[in-house]
């Protein structure tokens, strides 16, 4: 895994890997879930109002930023490096005195008061109020043969295994701001990149369609679709694709050494599955302008929640809002007020 992305899964493997794996309940104000641009500035607000937060980063710390590499939309910098700018969030986080841990929340339960999360380390969190900020994960397109070979010339990141395809070809899957990123990154590497788009314009920004289409090294194949991934078992590994015209029904065979998903990513909600209220395939519902949850002292932020927007600066903004949410129902809390009722699922 090549460059900063790779330094900073590292470090962080490095943490993990040193851990006591032993059983302790640790008891914070405030629990963050999570670590992307919503979990770390949450830790930043959190501290500064003095809730002491404990951030468990989770199973992809720093989240979808670290397999990105330019990022050019956030506020301040022309250019920055994806893990770099995670890594500098961090640091903020830790400056104001946000206690980050190196664990993965296997179970949160809603309905004691105050709520516990226990975690892969042995180790329970019990906690005041809790931000979910899990963000998302890349969706697969749920083939066979695209299983079969995942880790074998099949990936959902190019940051991370584009390096492995120096003078390939290469095909990528998509048509959105994912997909566009991905082929122009990879373009860095292979000798060509095919990208496969089941419709005859794509989604992405203008900005990135331009630079996408003017690339010399980029073909584009509009309105077909994977069919198949092709390989060989000895060694195992890609060979090429076999996609379908959807206008014709015509399968053609491409030769590539690799192929990368890029269809867009689905919320990592499976922690509070039928503990909290959800909308539009699994996104945690929130009340509009707030970042409340139908659980009263679960709050979520970033892509968990956002099904519209999906920024990073979005998720830092909903971060904030989530601290200060908790901050007033905590403050709610020690004055006495009554005790919230649970949420109970619909049937």
């Amino acid at each position: 895994m090549p460059g900063a992305a790779g330094l900073y899964l590292a470090r962080f493997k490095n943490s993990t890997d040193n851990r006591c794996f032993m059983s302790q309940t640790r008891h914070t104000k405030c629990l963050i879930i999570g670590s992307g641009p919503a979990g770390y500035t949450a830790g930043v607000y959190a501290s500064r109002a003095m809730l002491e937060p404990i951030l468990v980063q989770g199973i992809e710390p720093g989240g979808q930023l670290t397999t990105t590499t330019e990022v050019e939309n956030w506020p301040g910098d022309t250019e920055v490096q994806g893990p770099d700018l995670m890594v500098r969030m961090e640091a903020h986080a830790k400056a104001m005195g946000c206690e980050i841990i190196g664990d993965i929340i296997t179970d949160l339960d809603t309905t004691q008061r105050p709520f516990v999360a226990k975690g892969d380390s042995g180790t329970s969190y019990t906690a005041d109020a809790v931000i979910l900020a899990t963000g998302a994960r890349a969706k697969w397109l749920g083939l066979d043969s695209e299983e079969a070979f995942k880790g074998f010339g099949v990936s959902a990141c190019a940051t991370c295994d584009g390096f492995f395809y120096r003078g390939e070809e290469i095909v990528v899957i998509g048509g959105g701001n994912t997909a566009v990123e991905e082929a122009l990154f990879l373009t860095n590497f292979a000798s060509k990149v095919t990208l496969i788009h089941r419709r005859d314009e794509l989604r992405a920004e203008q900005i990135l369609q331009n630079r996408l289409l003017k690339h010399p090294k980029v073909e584009t194949l509009w309105f077909h679709e994977l069919e198949e991934v092709l390989g060989d078992d000895n060694p195992k590994g890609v060979t090429g694709v076999r996609v379908k015209n959807n206008q014709t029904g015509e399968s053609t065979d491409i030769p590539c050494k690799g192929v990368f998903i890029a269809i867009g990513h689905a919320p990592a909600s499976e922690l509070v599955k039928g503990k909290v209220e959800m909308h539009h395939g699994d996104y945690v519902k929130v009340d509009p302008g707030s970042t409340r949850t139908s659980v009263p002292g679960i709050f979520a932020a970033g892509d968990l929640t956002d099904h519209v927007y999906r920024q990073a600066v979005t998720s830092a903004g909903m971060g904030c809002m989530a601290a200060l949410d908790a901050e007033k129902f905590i403050a709610e809390l020690e004055n006495d007020a009554p005790a919230p009722e649970a949420y109970v699922p619909q049937a």
